[in-house]
């Protein structure tokens, strides 16, 4: 049996199954979903501008119970400091980009809405600026993501639970072993 904490932040590479994974917690726990995309990714696919991006980051963060999801540097050290739980999604180059691929791809073909009336673009699967193709974003930021989470992890407070997760297995496993928290 494995113990949820009550602030639990999910990080990993693009495509590695974060928003799979922290609709799940947070539907499994009876616990708030935070979609960092859904608050940076402005209609015409505008950046919000850092400052408000932090606030509304910091607005989403308030109580207990929530699972937040994203990697953005801007509000990172905000996240990390209200965790008590952080789930690293740390699975292969070659899973994430299979991954990335095909969500990438139905995304496309459905013209599923993302964030704030975005779509996906197919002129961003031909292109190689990681700024414009998530593909591209991808391969790119794997390693740097690998990195710095493992460098995070090692310099985790006593206060913060760090979970490394490098496998589609051991994701269902520990869904499948989970238990909430007892509130405190």
């Amino acid at each position: 049996m494995i113990t949820s904490g009550r602030r639990i932040s999910v990080v990993g590479c693009s495509g590695a199954g974060k928003t799979m994974l922290s609709r799940r917690l947070a539907q499994q726990l009876g616990y708030r979903h935070i979609e960092l995309d859904a608050l940076f990714h402005q209609p015409g696919w505008q950046p919000l501008p850092t400052e408000q991006f932090q606030q509304a980051t910091r607005d989403a963060l308030q109580g207990d119970d929530w699972v937040a999801e994203g990697n953005y540097s801007a509000v990172r050290p905000l996240v990390r400091e209200r965790s008590d739980m952080v789930i690293w999604l740390d699975l292969p180059r070659h899973t994430v980009m299979r991954q990335v691929i095909w969500r990438t791809l139905r995304r496309l073909a459905c013209r599923e809405e993302l964030w704030n009336g975005n779509r996906e673009r197919w002129s961003n699967l031909f292109k190689l600026n990681p700024r414009q193709s998530i593909l591209a974003w991808s391969w790119t930021r794997h390693p740097v993501y690998r990195q710095r989470y493992a460098e995070e992890m090692r310099n985790a407070p006593p206060s913060c639970r760090y979970l490394r997760l490098d496998s589609r297995q051991a994701i269902n496993a520990f869904l499948a072993n989970l238990r909430p928290v007892k509130p405190y």
